[in-house]
């Protein structure tokens, strides 16, 4: 069955690839009309989500923000399928970043690097950062149900100069590239809910008490890792800028979570910034604290 969805949908995915950004948009436009009018999907989740997170907005407010952050996910996900077929020269004229030297200042430190960022704006095209740097880029990543898609997004990522490994193959990779001298930069996307009962730190995250992943932290203390957040802003329509801003060059001398207490308030005034490029779709308060 699996194999038959990709024989199915790959050529349809590919050709869409190809397509030139003024019919791709169009196409993001249509995908839009059906994900947000016609199917709904999770609606209710994102409206709960909204609510929670912005009970000072009208309903009017609400809404706009909510068909915007619709019209952003359907525009990601058709970039992320333009992926596939996108020239290195055009998709770093479309991500471009503004303050490189501050990530190659820490290469020359000789120590391997920890990059935190969130589900907003760009975070599939942050991956043409693998064009400037010297240190091999690993990206951490939930792994596709189906075994034939998750090959293309691996293959993808390798045009990129980016190695996809789970979060279990995580700490198994650090340990192997430490005992080699292999460098490396290693990107978390560390703003979602972990799994109940796996919470080992809370912060108060857009006014409410939140659980929140620390294995970032957790692993570049224990790895003498710098630690180093990327933000990216939305330009204008398949445009996007990223910066990078450090969180601690030694993170064993800094107390327990507030490297991570740092991140996510970074990430909170993203979207206080502008929450319609925030992935909303994702049930973010799962549960309470007991």
């Amino acid at each position: 069955m699996q194999l038959l969805a990709f024989i199915l949908l790959y050529p349809l995915i590919w050709c869409i690839s190809i397509l030139p950004f003024r019919l791709l948009y169009w196409v993001a436009d249509i995908v839009y009309f059906l994900v947000y009018h016609i199917v709904g999907y999770r609606k209710k989740i994102v409206r709960q989500n909204l609510g929670m997170a912005f009970p000072e907005k009208s309903a009017a407010e609400l809404k706009k923000i909510e068909k915007e952050s619709y019209r952003h996910l359907c525009d990601m996900f058709l970039e992320m399928i333009k992926t596939m077929t996108i020239s290195r020269k055009e998709i770093e004229r479309r991500y471009t970043f503004t303050n490189m030297d501050l990530y190659l200042d820490l290469e020359k430190q000789g120590k391997s690097i920890a990059l935190l960022c969130a589900h907003y704006a760009s975070y599939e095209w942050a991956v043409s950062m693998n064009f400037h740097i010297t240190f091999e880029g690993y990206a951490i990543y939930k792994k596709i149900a189906n075994k034939y898609f998750d090959k293309v997004v691996r293959d993808i990522r390798t045009k990129y100069r980016a190695h996809l490994i789970t979060t279990k193959e995580t700490v198994p990779t650090l340990v192997t590239n430490q005992k080699n001298g292999i460098l490396g930069v290693y990107g978390f996307v560390s703003d979602q809910s972990p799994k109940q009962g796996k919470e080992q730190h809370w912060v108060e995250f857009l006014g409410i008490d939140t659980p929140v992943h620390t294995g970032a932290e957790m692993l570049a203390k224990k790895y003498d890792m710098n630690v180093i957040f990327m933000r990216t802003e939305k330009v204008a329509r398949g445009r996007y800028k990223g910066t990078f801003e450090l969180l601690a060059e030694n993170p064993r001398q800094v107390p327990d979570y507030q490297i991570t207490d740092t991140f996510m308030k970074l990430v909170e005034k993203q979207i206080k910034d502008d929450p319609s490029y925030y992935l909303w779709t994702h049930k973010r308060w799962k549960y309470s604290r007991s």
